[in-house]
C-alpha cells in the first residue's frame, strides 16, 4: 500500500474514541529517500491531559467492567485483523522506518502474534491462597494499575506496541500511547484496527508528537499509574526521574552491547548466519543487536574471515527493494553511526557491504562494517552504536570471555556457542544479561519469552506472562472468620 493511500489521516490524534486533528503538524520523512511524504499530528500537553482523562473514564466505564474473557476476545479480533492486513502494515513500516520489506512483514506478523498470545492469557492470570493463622483465609488478587503510559521508539514500532500495549490491555489497563515522532504510522494503523475490533472508547488513546512535548507530558502526568518506555539510556533516565515525582513504577528497556561468545568447539556453519544477522538486522538499529563477537583465539582468524565473506556480499538500498539492509532512520542517526566508524583504528575494517550505486542520494545509507582490531575497552566495543557495525574480539579462555562479555555497563542479551554442555550451563549463569541463548541468538523473537535487561539496559520485563505481572498490582486479602 503506497504511503499516499493510507486508510487513515496521520495528522489526527485518538482521544476517547474520537479521531481529531492535532493543533499542529510535523513532517513525515521516508528514510529511503529523505523526502517528506506526509504530515503527522503534533500533540501537546493539553492533548495528553485529555487522553489521560479519557483513559481514566474508560477504566470507570465499559472497559473497566469488562470480564477478562471479553477482553481476550477483543484482542483476538485485533490479531486477526492485523493478520488480514499484514502486507499493508509491512509496506507502511518499511516506508516509515526504512527496514527491508521482509523484516517489516515479520514485525507485522509479530504484532498479530502478541495479540493472539495476550488474548489467550487475559483470563489466565490468577492469584494464590496463602496458608496463615487459624481462623483466617488469605488470598491474592492481580489487578490493573489503571492508566498506563506507553512511549514507543522508532526502530520496532509494531513489535513494541504489541508487547506493551497488548499486555496492558489484557490486564484491563487503559492506555495512552505516544509513538516516536520518527515512526508513528503503524501505531496509528493499529489504533484504527483496534477500534474496529470493538475496543471501547478510551481504552486506547494515541497522541503523536515530539518527545520533549507530548512524551514529557505523559511521563510526568499525575494521572498515569505505570509507564513503559523503550529507548536510549539518556531519555530513560529523564522518564524515570519524571515518574519518580508521582512514585509511578516504570518499565525501562534501554538498549545494550550484546555479545556472542564463540568457543573453539562451536559449530561455525550453524553459528555464522546468527553471528552476522543478529548485528545487521534493521541496519543494526536494534536494542538487542549483537554488536560484539567474542571468539576464542584459536578460531579468531577463521571467524573473522568467514564473517568478512558474508559482509562483503551484503547489499544496502531502499526499503521496498527488500535487500539485506535499508537506510538508517534519519540523517542524525547516520551522522552518529559514521562518527563511531571514524574512530576505528587503522586497518581495523575487515569488510564492508555495498550501498547500491543508484540508491537515492537523500537516503540515510551506511554500509555494514565488520571491525577486527578495537580492543574490549575501545568505544566501538563499549558504546551502543545503533548502526550496522560489529566488533570481533579475541579471548584466551573462559575466564577472559566472561570478563569481556560482562565488561560493559549494559546487560540485555548474550549468546554462547559451544558443544560443551557444562560450559553452556556455567556461562548461562555467569553472563550478566536478561536473556542468554545457547547455540542460537534471539530464538525467533520469542513473544512468550520474558525480555529485559540489567544495568544500563534497564529493568522490568516485557513479553510472556511476566509482562502481565508487570502491568498489574498484587493485592493481598486477609479474611478473619474465626
Amino acid at each position: 500500500m503506497p504511503i499516499d493511500r493510507l486508510w487513515f489521516d496521520p495528522s489526527e490524534l485518538l482521544i476517547g474514541g474520537v479521531w481529531r486533528p492535532a493543533p499542529a503538524a510535523l513532517p513525515i520523512e521516508d528514510p529511503s529517500t529523505g523526502s517528506e511524504i506526509g504530515l503527522l499530528g503534533r500533540g501537546t500537553a493539553a492533548d495528553i491531559d485529555e487522553a489521560v482523562a479519557a483513559a481514566g473514564a474508560a477504566r470507570q466505564g465499559d472497559w473497566g467492567r469488562m470480564t477478562a474473557a471479553e477482553r481476550g476476545r477483543i484482542l483476538a479480533r485485533i490479531g486477526q485483523m492485523v493478520l488480514a492486513r499484514a502486507d499493508d502494515f509491512a509496506v507502511i513500516e518499511a516506508t516509515d522506518v526504512g527496514k527491508p520489506l521482509t523484516q517489516a512483514k515479520a514485525d507485522a506478523l509479530a504484532l498479530a502474534r502478541y495479540m493472539e498470545f495476550y488474548a489467550g492469557a487475559a483470563d489466565k492470570v490468577m492469584g494464590d491462597t496463602i496458608p496463615y493463622l487459624d481462623g483466617y483465609t488469605v488470598y491474592t488478587l492481580r489487578e490493573p494499575h489503571g492508566v498506563t503510559g506507553h512511549i514507543v521508539p522508532w526502530n520496532y514500532p509494531m513489535q513494541i506496541v504489541g508487547r506493551s500495549v497488548g499486555a496492558a490491555l489484557a490486564m484491563g489497563n487503559a492506555c495512552v500511547l505516544k509513538p516516536a515522532e520518527e515512526a508513528s504510522l503503524t501505531a496509528l494503523a493499529f489504533a484504527r484496527i483496534a477500534a474496529e475490533a470493538g475496543l471501547p472508547p478510551g481504552a486506547l488513546n494515541v497522541v503523536t508528537g515530539l518527545g520533549e512535548e507530548a512524551g514529557a507530558a505523559l511521563s510526568s502526568h499525575p494521572g498515569v499509574h505505570h509507564l513503559s518506555f523503550t529507548g536510549s539510556v539518556a531519555v530513560g533516565r529523564l522518564i524515570q526521574t519524571s515518574a519518580a515525582a508521582h512514585i509511578v513504577p516504570v518499565t525501562l528497556e534501554l538498549g545494550g552491547k550484546s555479545p556472542q561468545v564463540v568457543f573453539a568447539d562451536a559449530d561455525l556453519d550453524t553459528a555464522l548466519p546468527f553471528l552476522v544477522n543478529a548485528g545487521i538486522q534493521n541496519a543494526g538499529q536494534t536494542c538487542s543487536a549483537s554488536s560484539r563477537i567474542l571468539v576464542e583465539q584459536s578460531r579468531y582468524d577463521d571467524v573473522v574471515s568467514r564473517m568478512a565473506e558474508r559482509y562483503a556480499a551484503l547489499r544496502v538500498g531502499p526499503a521496498l527493494l527488500d535487500l539485506d539492509l535499508g537506510p538508517l532512520i534519519s540523517a542524525r542517526q547516520k551522522e552518529i553511526v559514521e562518527g563511531f566508524l571514524a574512530m576505528a583504528p587503522e586497518g581495523a575494517v575487515a569488510a564492508r557491504g555495498t550501498v547500491l550505486a543508484d540508491a537515492p542520494k537523500g537516503g540515510h545509507y551506511v554500509a555494514p562494517t565488520l571491525l577486527a582490531g578495537p580492543g574490549p575497552d575501545h568505544p566501538l566495543a563499549q558504546d551502543e552504536i545503533f548502526g550496522p557495525a560489529q566488533v570481533v574480539i579475541p579471548f584466551e579462555d573462559e575466564e577472559e570471555a566472561v570478563a569481556i562479555a560482562n565488561g560493559t555497563p549494559y546487560g540485555l542479551v548474550a549468546s554462547v556457542w559451544t558443544e560443551n554442555g557444562a560450559r553452556q550451563m556455567r556461562l548461562a549463569k555467569r553472563l550478566r544479561a536478561g536473556q542468554v541463548f545457547l547455540n542460537n541468538y534471539g530464538a525467533g523473537g520469542g513473544v512468550e519469552l520474558p525480555f529485559g535487561g540489567v544495568g544500563k539496559s534497564g529493568h522490568g520485563r516485557e513479553k510472556g506472562f511476566e509482562a502481565l505481572y508487570g502491568f498489574s498490582v498484587l493485592k493481598t486479602v486477609a479474611a478473619r472468620h474465626g
